[in-house]
């Protein structure tokens, strides 16, 4: 790969056909980085004088059986390419989760099983209809062409690169430079990732910030297999309801589609401000004119909780109904109300350190206890909840730009907007 490629390419300014405008506005839509956009500008048009629509292609790892928001980002801008009229390539890598990709971590994650492999790919398929049209999806397993690999065919593969390069990739480089272990195998992963590229001849791969170097790879395979390299389509990590670390289940921080209504609709109720305009960019299907104005609205007095509710009705109706989205709306409320929250209370506004306001910080300075120690003992008891839901983690940080109602026992009570 060269080094042109690890970064957005700078290219000349070309004026972007009239007809492909709105199309590539949907698609940039969120993304983090298109590499590279004019490469993709010409697919489009190629595709649109053609008639043949795009191979598009996103890998997933089958190394949880249960999906959450974080997850669908992917998928929505699958969808949205879909919608455009091109043909969604969902991979599924049953071969890829047996190796183990160790992206982000600075350890060797443990291979799957073939039987946990199979049984977590089984969830994607039984939940994918929920965003996609299934019936325009063509879902692959890697396994269908790397199983006819025999340990040659593998050799061969991994000659078409070097360790060097391998070693660019952070993760491995910092392993390195740490003296950490790093299996040989684990090399063979963005191989693996890369060589799918070419076994489905896609034109566009869509990954996270933190597959670009394997994204990359498929790039430079495919063109030592003589086909034209795919563009990139790069999407940021979903932040988890904490506003800090990526979404994920094993951090508690993460809203899984297949959660019961109302524990969704409290989970996204209890999310900062500032986070509501990520999930909406990154989660929802309104158009971003309309979240344009939901903003203009916020800021002209409008309560952000008003717009939190429409989005969280929005996400349970897609994965569960409408009518279990109005259900849980008044759940919600019903137990909002049942806690007798004053509508007279104390205002203030605080201002967070970096990385956020430690929450027993919050409640002494709002006031609402008389110490930080008070603050751990009523945590500890249950007795402090954010917007009616209880707070457990005395180790919490409030994210700027959340507004939200802070009570400790059963009459105290403070509104605090949090600053940066």
């Amino acid at each position: 790969m060269s080094a042109t490629e690890n970064n957005t390419v700078t290219e000349q300014a070309k004026p972007i056909p009239a007809h492909l405008v709105e199309a590539l506005t949907q698609i940039k839509r969120g993304s983090d980085e298109i590499i590279q956009e004019s490469g993709l500008v010409q697919q489009l048009e190629q595709a649109t004088a053609s008639g043949k629509p795009l191979r598009i292609k996103a890998g997933f790892d089958p190394t949880a059986p249960d999906l959450h928001l974080g997850h669908t980002v992917l998928m929505n801008k699958l969808k949205q390419f879909q919608d455009l009229g091109h043909h969604v390539l969902f991979l599924i890598g049953d071969f890829t989760g047996m190796i183990g990709d160790p992206t982000g971590k600075n350890i060797t994650r443990k291979p799957l099983t073939r039987e946990q492999v199979l049984e977590n790919a089984h969830s994607y398929e039984t939940q994918l209809g929920k965003i996609l049209d299934l019936e325009k999806t063509e879902i692959c397993f890697n396994s269908q062409w790397m199983d006819q690999f025999g340990a040659a065919d593998m050799i061969q593969l991994a000659a078409r690169h070097t360790v060097a390069r391998m070693l660019e990739r952070d993760d491995f480089h910092k392993r390195y430079q740490g003296n950490q272990p790093i299996a040989i195998h684990e090399f063979l992963y963005p191989l693996v990732q890369g060589y799918d590229s070419v076994a489905l001849k896609a034109d566009v791969e869509l990954g996270g910030t933190d597959q670009k170097f394997n994204l990359l790879m498929g790039r430079e395979l495919q063109k030592q297999y003589a086909q034209t390299p795919q563009s990139i389509l790069t999407m940021p990590l979903l932040e988890g309801t904490d506003g800090i670390n990526k979404m994920s289940k094993s951090l508690n921080n993460s809203i899984g589609i297949d959660e019961a209504p109302e524990e969704m609709f409290g989970k996204l109720m209890s999310i900062s401000d500032e986070l509501m305009w990520r999930y909406l960019e990154l989660l929802s299907f309104r158009p971003l004119s309309e979240i344009v104005q939901m903003r203009t609205d916020v800021d002209a007095g409008k309560n952000p909780r008003d717009v939190k509710i429409d989005l969280a009705k929005e996400l349970i109706s897609r994965f569960h109904s409408n009518a279990a989205a109005e259900q849980a709306q008044q759940a919600f409320i019903k137990r909002f109300q049942q806690n007798q929250i004053p509508d007279d209370m104390p205002e203030l506004t605080l201002q967070a350190e970096a990385g956020g306001l430690p929450i027993a910080n919050l409640l002494k300075s709002a006031g609402l206890t008389s110490s930080t120690s008070e603050a751990f003992r009523m945590i500890k008891q249950g007795a402090v909840k954010i917007d009616s839901e209880k707070v457990s983690d005395k180790g919490l940080r409030i994210q700027a730009g959340t507004n939200a109602v802070f009570q400790v026992g059963k009459r105290r009570f403070a509104r605090v907007s949090v600053t940066s």
